[in-house]
């Protein structure tokens, strides 16, 4: 469990930096809401880590395993590729940033595959819930670096320095990855790199069925779209309604910490005595609740009370549906290919962040704030539905390995 902890913060780290730190940046700094909204594309190599999944799963490139070698290089170049950011100027080298901000992506989704596999290789199956929902909570916890510490630091010293004490983060997850062991529970490695490719394809068809297929990937695009398209322009949001960089800074260190490691523990606990179907709907109806917070504080305007209650709840509510989320990906995949599966199911889930990132600039800036987060409540009530298919209350899993 303390290297679940380890894992989620050091995956978390730069998607946030991303998701939080860049927009802030560069709204800041004069770029549109639309500017912005389509920079979220960068993000697509999140969507197609499962293209080269595959060689996690057969190459070893450094004497420390498969999944260790990895998770050293990608976390290696994170911190070098984020530290350099700050050198450049958004209004007119803003294309260089988009390029750099790919690269950031790239190697994180990379990351992920192998973080992923190992945290699927490490945990029996009675204990995915709690370990996946401690990875996730730690997960979030790492969006305050980016999302408060770096936004007070913004208003006292250069982006340049903000950038660099920010990549500097990423040395926890060298750290753990030089200190822990690689896990090794089946021998078999795929034989050669075709293998590595039609193997874990064909596993996941026979385990699961046509039908069941196309259920889960249907159910993995709709449960967190309207979720992710909420807080996908939230620090610009936020800036928007009046609050400095410092303020929002402040709040969320204070409002997202403990509803974090709170929410994290007993979501871990409930998924252990509930099980991870009953999760998906409980956790799935809080992040409904928490989209509307959103369109609450969007009509309530600058107030500090309701923006730290928002931001608590997302917190709470957003990461608990993740907690599930992920974990039922986890319970559907085999772990002789855990990388190539759960890059499969984990890229599927990061479409519709993507692709409604980028037109949630648009959205907004065409029916309001109010309006645009009435929308995404609309559009988590898809996901809701396949729940009876996909994770009946009632029943045992028919999806399970």
């Amino acid at each position: 469990m303390l290297i679940c902890i380890f894992t989620g913060f050091a995956s978390g780290l730069p998607l946030y930096i991303l998701f939080q730190l860049v927009p802030a940046w560069l709204r800041t700094e004069g770029v549109g809401l639309k500017e912005i909204g389509f920079f979220s594309l960068i993000q697509l190599p999140y969507a197609w880590k499962f293209v080269w999944a595959p060689l996690m799963d057969r190459y070893s490139p450094l004497p420390l395993g498969r999944r260790r070698s990895w998770m050293l290089i990608t976390q290696v170049l994170l911190l070098i590729f984020v530290a350099s950011l700050g050198f450049f100027s958004p209004t007119s080298q803003l294309s260089t940033i988009a390029a750099l901000s790919v690269a950031v992506a790239l190697f994180s989704a990379t990351q992920d595959v192998t973080l992923d596999a190992y945290r699927r290789e490490l945990l029996p199956d009675e204990e995915l819930g709690l370990g996946n929902s401690i990875h996730v909570q730690a997960y979030r916890i790492a969006g305050l670096v980016p999302g408060a510490l770096s936004l007070i630091l913004a208003d006292i010293m250069p982006w340049q320095s903000v950038f660099m004490i920010t990549s500097a983060f990423m040395l926890l997850g060298v750290g753990m990855t030089l200190v822990i062991k690689e896990v090794v529970l089946n021998p078999t490695i795929p034989k050669s790199f075709r293998d590595s490719l039609l193997l874990p394809f064909q596993d996941f068809s026979q385990r699961l069925g046509g039908r069941g297929v196309w259920l889960v990937l249907a159910f993995l695009f709709f449960y967190k779209l309207g979720d992710n398209m909420a807080v996908a322009l939230a620090t610009p949001f936020y800036i928007d309604l009046g609050f400095s960089l410092t303020e929002i800074g402040i709040i969320a260190k204070n409002a997202a910490l403990w509803p974090s490691i709170v929410g994290g523990l007993f979501g871990g606990v409930l998924m252990i005595k509930i099980g991870i179907n009953r999760a998906l709907w409980l956790f799935g109806f809080v992040q409904i609740i928490t989209i509307f917070g959103f369109a609450i504080l969007a009509e309530v305007g600058n107030n500090a009370w309701v923006l730290a209650t928002v931001i608590a709840m997302e917190y709470l509510g957003v990461g608990l549906g993740t907690a599930a989320i992920t974990a039922f990906m986890a319970r559907a995949t085999n772990p002789v290919y855990a990388a190539t599966q759960l890059a499969l199911l984990t890229a599927l889930a990061t479409v519709p962040r993507t692709f409604s990132s980028a037109l949630s600039g648009v959205l907004v800036e065409s029916m309001g704030w109010t309006t645009f987060y009435l929308l995404c409540a609309a559009l988590a009530v898809p996901g809701m539905l396949l729940l009876f298919k996909v994770a009946p209350w009632n029943e045992p899993p028919p999806l399970s390995v």
